[in-house]
């Protein structure tokens, strides 16, 4: 396919550096929440705005591999939904037990691409009475962004948020040269209704350019699981990825190294960043802000293939969940490094979920007001 154009450690950094204030015990903020249904998992956040933040009051995150199959046959395997719709009982008894009433449930590229997905959204509404929402890549890039806001430094003029899913990998290039340092959260979840053609007004973030690669860690193994050596796999894998790339204006090494930001978001990511820090037990506020090198990403695939398939299966750092796709998720990310002007990324723990809260809570003024 052609790739399309266009209080606590649960509390997400949110818009202002004003305190928030506490609401009285009487006055509970409502609830919000935001499923993710992708081509790999299922994850889905209920949370509370409080201020200028939300506080996670409930998660869910389940692989079900519902893309499964999909590269050879373009329709959703009976399995598949199966397991989908298992996952998305559990999610439906907790919004349910929450009783909340403002969310948004969102599909991305397997429900994008297969030709029964119109068919899986009415199975899931009658099974489980959500009603997903298959959103087109233009909107899963900009939800990217948004939830990636907060880890913006300072000094960043040219910005790069990569977002590699399972079934597709979003990646948009944001000037932020005319936006004022302390208001570069606020305008960045403004996105939020759109990336405007022309850049926007004066003093709001441009996009420069913006791509939806069909490729994410399962689609991209499934493309390569007939080749068995486990090295030139990933090499094969790396290097179609970055034909993909070719003609993305960034990969032309056009926007300067000083004051170029890549951040990147994604389960991939968040493992080589945790496999680089030792961690056997996955710590978030270890992982969520911070900086590796290319160097650094580097040696720990290097690490990955050399402990091959089985060691890979085996390593806690990575997780019985993730191993079958790391690598290729690893060779999307060595691609990344290897085509921008920079040496450094920023790891992000956050993702759709994320950017649909800020979203929802944003244009409700719940945020809005605390920024103001």
């Amino acid at each position: 396919m052609t790739p399309e154009r266009p209080w606590g450690a649960d509390v997400i950094p949110g818009l202002s550096v004003e305190p928030s204030r506490t609401p009285p015990k009487t006055d509970r903020p409502a609830l919000y929440a935001a499923l993710d249904l992708g081509t790999n998992s299922c994850r889905m956040l209920v949370a509370q705005p409080r201020g200028p933040e939300f506080h996670v009051v409930d998660s869910f995150s389940k692989t079900v591999q519902l893309g499964s199959g999909l590269e050879a046959s373009g329709r959703l395997s009976r399995e598949a939904m199966a397991r989908t719709v298992a996952a998305l009982r559990v999610c439906q008894r907790k919004l349910e037990s929450h009783g909340v009433r403002r969310m948004r449930l969102v599909a991305t590229e397997a429900c994008r691409r297969a030709r029964n997905a119109r068919d899986f959204i009415r199975a899931v509404r009658d099974q489980t009475g959500l009603a997903l929402e298959i959103i087109p890549p233009e909107e899963e890039a900009r939800l990217a962004v948004i939830s990636c806001a907060p880890l913006v430094h300072g000094a960043t003029e040219q910005l790069l948020v990569v977002d590699i899913g399972g079934g597709s990998t979003e990646l948009v290039w944001i000037d932020l040269g005319a936006v004022p340092r302390e208001g570069r959260t606020r305008a960045l979840i403004s996105l939020g209704k759109g990336f405007a053609p022309s850049g926007g007004t004066a003093g709001s973030p441009r996009v420069r350019d913006w791509i939806s690669v069909p490729l994410g860690v399962q689609t991209l193994r499934d493309q390569f699981c007939d080749v068995e050596d486990d090295s030139a796999r990933f090499a094969l894998m790396s290097w179609y990825f970055e034909e993909r790339l070719a003609d993305f204006p960034p990969c032309q090494r056009t926007a300067p190294r000083e004051g170029f930001q890549i951040i990147g978001t994604s389960g991939t990511i968040t493992t080589v960043a945790a496999t680089w820090l030792g961690l056997r037990r996955y710590d978030r506020t270890k992982v969520d802000g911070l900086v590796m090198t290319s160097e650094q990403i580097e040696q720990v695939i290097r690490e990955y293939l050399a402990l091959g398939p089985e060691g890979r299966r085996d390593d806690p750092r990575i997780g019985r969940d993730r191993h079958a796709l790391i690598m290729s998720g690893a060779a999307i990310l060595q691609a990344v490094m290897r085509l921008w002007p920079t040496d450094r990324m920023s790891v992000a723990d956050r993702g759709l979920r994320e950017g649909l809260l800020y979203a929802l809570m944003a244009a409700d003024g719940v945020l809005a007001e605390a920024a103001r």
